[in-house]
């Protein structure tokens, strides 16, 4: 009796794609190496297979873009189940889809950030951690975010001490950063918790001198008092 064949995801099918096309280029180069060689085309097939990569990837980032545009605005009004998952038979792909067929794009590092919050906000930390930890991105804003999730996780474990370093590092990515003093906000908070209340005490300092003009000033004194 004959096994039914197993379907490939789109993303296989992609992959498979990929890989018959390269390994067509890497025949085409044992084919006429010595032609290739004999009148100096290797730089030439060199930068052939360069374009054919970055092109590759230009066309998956847009894609990428594309589908996390359309979801974004699924985020921004709290469906945070929807946005993970999408919505079956429409164009609404799922932040989990878009990372699972992009990841390594920008966009598709982009959609890990969005996908991390999503679960950190359902309160499925583990998921969000995850992601949190696999952002690969170069985006100084989603790093940040990318090590507060983090900082985040380890909270809700009650590992406080390291929940405070994730968060200070977070804030210290990028001091253009809007969230810097909400991220150490949350630093000395965990340190407070840690018991550390010297490190607490200076970092709660540092956010009255270096960010007089936020309102999260309102909230630092009530920690400041707490870690004396």
């Amino acid at each position: 009796m004959l096994k039914k064949k197993k379907k490939l995801s789109k993303r296989a099918i992609k992959e498979d794609k990929l890989i018959t096309s390269f390994n067509n280029i890497l025949a085409f180069i044992d084919e006429y190496r010595s032609k290739i060689m004999l009148y100096g085309g290797i730089a030439l097939v060199t930068a052939f297979l360069i374009i054919f990569f970055v092109n590759r990837n230009i066309q998956l980032n847009q894609q990428a873009g594309l589908e996390l545009s359309r979801m974004i605005k699924i985020y921004d009004s709290g469906s945070y189940i929807e946005a993970i998952n999408g919505k079956p038979g429409t164009k609404l792909v799922g932040l989990k889809k878009i990372v699972e067929d992009y990841g390594g794009t920008k966009n598709g590092e982009t959609a890990k950030i969005f996908l991390a919050n999503s679960y950190n906000l359902l309160g499925k930390y583990d998921d969000a951690y995850k992601y949190f930890k696999d952002y690969d991105g170069n985006i100084n804003m989603y790093k940040a975010a990318s090590l507060a999730g983090q900082g985040d996780y380890f909270a809700s474990k009650k590992e406080y001490t390291k929940a405070g370093d994730y968060f200070e590092k977070a804030a210290h990515i990028n001091e253009l950063v809007a969230l810097n003093p909400e991220y150490l906000l949350k630093a000395g908070i965990n340190y407070l918790f840690a018991g550390n209340k010297t490190k607490a005490k200076d970092i709660l300092n540092n956010i009255k001198t270096d960010y007089k003009s936020f309102t999260i000033l309102n909230q630092v004194d009530k920690y400041l008092v707490q870690a004396e």
